[in-house]
């Protein structure tokens, strides 16, 4: 077992010195590039999320400032609304004056058109009233006077009462 023993030991040896060898060969060789691999993968990483977290941050002021553009645009349209109410409530009032004012207008003339034909139809009536009333006289005056004692009795009490007064 003597041989075994230095032969295992030997070996033992041969392997930490390939072992070596090869540890100096990959850090030399292999080492450098998967480390620098590793380390470029790490800051393109890190980039990726840099970037990632720069869109976050650039959605929020989006969301933020699409806010603001829309509670401006509610002001605006509460605003304008709010105008035309105003307007229209003017526009009516002012529809509503001018109908009252036209009205009134039209009452006034058609009183004033009232009583221009009232007192056209006044004046009219009267004309008929005395134009009857003459005739009627002149019938009863015909009536009475037919005879001429008559005629001369009313003719005696109208110079009578002329020369009363």
């Amino acid at each position: 077992m003597g041989l075994l023993e230095n032969f295992s030991s030997g070996l033992f040896i041969i392997q930490s010195v390939v072992f070596l060898i090869l540890l100096f060969v990959l850090g030399k060789f292999a080492w450098k590039p998967i480390l620098n691999a590793i380390n470029e993968r790490e800051v393109s990483i890190q980039d990726a999320l840099n970037q990632a977290q720069l869109a976050r941050d650039e959605m929020k002021n989006l969301k933020a400032e699409n806010e603001n553009i829309i509670r401006e645009a509610k002001a605006e349209r509460d605003a304008i609304l709010k105008e035309a109410r105003e307007i229209k409530e003017k526009i009516v009032a002012e529809a509503k004056d001018a109908a009252k004012t036209e009205g009134d207008k039209m009452i006034d003339q058609a009183r004033q058109s009232i009583q221009a034909e009232k007192s056209a139809a006044m004046a009219d009536i009267k004309s008929q009233i005395g134009a009857l009333s003459v005739n009627i006289a002149e019938n009863i005056l015909q009536q009475k006077l037919d005879s001429s004692e008559a005629q001369n009795a009313l003719v005696e009490n109208y110079l009578n009462k002329s020369n009363l007064n």
